[in-house]
C-alpha cells in the first residue's frame, strides 16, 4: 500500500484489510457530492435575492416574503421527508436512490428560476403591470425548487450515519465534506460578484454605482447573463451526484423500520439532545445573514471603494476562520467535547460581530464608505467564520450521535427524521438571512433597485449604517443565542459510545434467543448491514 492510501487510512481512521468496512474513496466520493450539491445550492441560496431585486427589478420587500415564506414552508417539509427515507426499502438502500434521482428535477428547476422571464417573447416583465405575474411564477419555480432540493438534501446527510457508525471516523469524513461544501459555495462567491461586476461595466460610473437611468439597461444585462452562468454551474454539478451514490454503500440501517410520520414526530419529542440541537439552530438562524447580503453590502455601502466586486471577498472572509475551525474539529473534539467547542466558539464570535458594528460606526467619523472600514468589516467577518467552521460539522456529527441516542432508547433509529432536523435548521438560516438582507434594504430605504440613485447624501449615509448595523448586529446577537441551549445538552462521546455497545450488546442477545437461521443479517455496533450497489446489482438479502 502506498503512502497516499497509508495517510488516507489514516485521516479517515478506516482498516485497508476491511474490506466490508468503509474505505477512503467511499469518503472522498460522498465529499465530492456534497461539493457539487452546493455548487447549485450557493447560487440559488446567495443569488437568487440579487438576481431577483437587480436582475428583474422585483421590490426587496416583496423577494423578502418570498424567501421567508418559501423557506419555512419547505423547511417543514423535512420531516415528511425524513419519514419518506425511513419508509424505503430499494435495492440500493434507503438513502441513495435519492441522491441519485433527485438531482435531474434538481438541475432544471435551478435553471428555471432564473429565466429571463421578460425576454425571450414570454409574457413576464419588470414594468408595474405585469410585474406581479414574475412574482407569481419565480415563487412556483422556487417553491418547487425547494422540495426537490429537500428530496436530495436529507438523503444525503443521513447517508453519512448509514456508511459508518464509528463516531469519530463519521466525524472526520463530515469534516471532509463540509469542506468540500465549503469549497463549492466558495467557488461560486468568487465567480458571480466578479462576473456580475464585469457585465455592469458600462452602466457603471467611476465609483461603481448603476448610473441613474440605466437601472432597467443593468436589469436586461443580469438577465441575458445569469441564465447561462447557472446552466454552466448545473452541468459541471451533476456528475457529481452520480459519483456520490455510485461509490457509497450503506451499511448500517434498519430495512424493516416502517415508522409513519406520526411515530417519528412522537420519537422526535423523545430524543431530548436532538431537540436541543434544533432549538440552538433556531436561535441561531440568522447568524449568517452576512452571507446573503454581501452583494448588497458591497454596492449600496462601499461604492466608492469598488461596489459589487467587494462582494467576493465579503463572502470569501469567512472562509479562513471556517476552515482554521473545520481542521481543528477532531482535535477540540477529543480535548473539550463537541458541546464546549460550540458554546465557547459561538459566544466569542457573536461577541467579535456585535463589537465590529460600534468600531465601524464611530471610525472615520461615522463614515461607512472608506477602506479603513471596510477592512474593519472584513476582520470580523474572518472571526464569524469560527463559529461557523465548529458548527457546521459539529451539529452534522451530534446528529449522528442523536440516531444511536434514539436507538438505544426506543429501538428505533430514524435517520431520515433526525437529519430531517439539520435540513431543517439549515433552511431555516437561509430563510431568515435570505428574508432580513431584502427586508434591510426596504428598511433602509432601498425597496427597489432604482431608488439608490434618487437618495440625498443623508438618507445614502443612514441606508449604510442601517445595512451594516443588520449584517452584523443580527449574525452576533444570533450566534450567543444559539449557545444557550447546549449548555443543557449532556449526551457526550462517552455516552455514545456506551449507547452503541448496550445495542448491539441487545441485539446479539435477541439473535442468540431467537437461533440463528444462516440469513445474512450481520450485527455491527448494532447495527443491520445491507449491501446494494448500482443499478442493475444484486441487492444483498436482509
Amino acid at each position: 500500500m502506498n503512502k497516499v492510501m497509508q495517510l488516507l487510512h489514516k485521516v479517515f481512521m478506516t482498516d485497508p484489510n476491511d474490506k466490508d468496512g468503509m474505505q477512503p474513496a467511499e469518503a472522498i466520493s460522498y465529499s465530492i457530492c456534497g461539493f457539487g450539491q452546493n455548487l447549485i445550492s450557493a447560487i440559488v441560496s446567495s443569488y437568487l435575492t440579487y438576481y431577483l431585486t437587480n436582475g428583474l427589478l422585483v421590490a426587496s420587500a416583496a423577494v423578502g416574503y418570498i424567501m421567508l415564506g418559501t423557506r419555512v414552508y419547505d423547511a417543514l417539509n423535512d420531516p415528511i421527508m425524513g419519514t419518506i427515507v425511513d419508509h424505503t426499502h430499494s435495492r440500493w438502500g434507503k438513502s441513495r436512490p435519492y441522491v441519485l434521482f433527485a438531482s435531474i428535477p434538481i438541475a432544471i428547476l435551478t435553471i428555471m428560476c432564473f429565466l429571463p422571464y421578460n425576454l425571450w417573447g414570454m409574457p413576464f416583465g419588470i414594468d408595474p403591470v405585469d410585474g406581479w405575474k414574475t412574482v407569481t411564477i419565480v415563487t412556483v419555480f422556487y417553491v418547487l425548487w425547494s422540495m426537490a432540493y429537500t428530496a436530495v438534501d436529507v438523503p444525503y446527510w443521513s447517508l453519512a450515519t448509514s456508511m459508518t457508525s464509528n463516531t469519530f471516523q463519521r466525524g472526520t469524513m463530515l469534516t471532509i465534506a463540509r469542506l468540500l461544501c465549503t469549497a463549492g459555495s466558495g467557488v461560486v462567491s468568487i465567480i458571480v460578484p466578479q462576473l456580475s461586476n464585469a457585465w455592469l461595466k458600462d452602466v457603471q460610473d467611476e465609483a461603481g454605482n448603476i448610473i441613474k437611468g440605466q437601472e432597467e439597461v443593468a436589469a436586461e444585462i443580469l438577465q441575458k447573463n445569469y441564465v447561462w452562468m447557472v446552466i454552466v454551474i448545473v452541468i459541471i454539478a451533476l456528475p457529481m451526484f452520480y459519483l456520490g451514490f455510485k461509490k457509497s454503500k450503506e451499511r448500517f440501517y434498519d430495512p424493516t423500520q416502517t415508522l409513519t410520520l406520526k411515530q417519528n414526530l412522537n420519537l422526535l419529542f423523545k430524543n431530548k439532545p436532538l431537540l436541543l440541537i434544533v432549538l440552538a439552530g433556531i436561535l441561531g438562524g440568522g447568524k449568517t445573514l452576512y452571507l446573503y447580503s454581501t452583494m448588497y453590502v458591497a454596492q449600496y455601502c462601499f461604492p466608492g471603494v469598488g461596489g459589487v466586486s467587494w462582494a467576493t471577498l465579503f463572502t470569501m472572509a469567512a472562509v479562513p476562520g471556517g476552515l482554521v475551525a473545520s481542521v481543528l474539529v477532531p482535535w477540540c473534539t477529543k480535548k473539550w467535547g463537541k458541546r464546549n467547542t460550540f458554546i465557547v466558539s459561538h459566544i466569542f464570535g457573536g461577541a467579535v460581530l456585535i463589537a465590529a458594528f460600534f468600531i465601524c460606526r464611530y471610525a472615520k467619523g461615522g463614515s461607512i464608505d472608506n477602506l479603513a472600514v471596510l477592512w474593519i468589516y472584513v476582520v470580523a467577518l474572518v472571526f464569524a467564520g469560527i463559529p461557523q467552521g465548529f458548527a457546521n460539522i459539529i451539529t452534522y456529527a451530534q446528529i449522528a450521535d442523536c440516531i444511536e441516542y434514539m436507538e438505544w432508547k426506543t429501538g428505533q433509529r430514524g435517520e431520515g427524521i433526525c437529519f430531517a432536523m439539520q435540513t431543517f435548521i439549515n433552511k431555516i438560516g437561509i430563510a431568515l438571512g435570505a428574508a432580513f438582507s431584502c427586508f434591510g434594504l426596504a428598511w433602509a430605504g432601498i425597496d427597489d433597485a432604482t431608488l439608490w440613485g434618487q437618495l440625498a447624501d443623508a438618507e445614502r449615509e443612514y441606508a449604510q449604517h442601517f445595512l451594516i448595523g443588520i449584517t452584523l448586529i443580527l449574525p452576533g446577537a444570533s450566534m450567543i443565542l444559539s449557545a444557550i441551549p447546549y449548555f443543557f445538552y449532556n449526551f457526550n462521546e462517552e455516552d455514545q459510545a456506551k449507547a452503541v455497545k448496550e445495542i448491539a450488546e441487545r441485539k446479539a442477545a435477541a439473535l442468540a434467543a431467537e437461533g440463528a437461521d444462516g440469513g445474512s443479517i450481520d450485527v455491527d455496533a448494532g447495527n443491520i448491514d445491507v449491501g446494494g450497489d448500482v443499478p442493475g446489482d444484486a441487492p444483498t438479502e436482509a
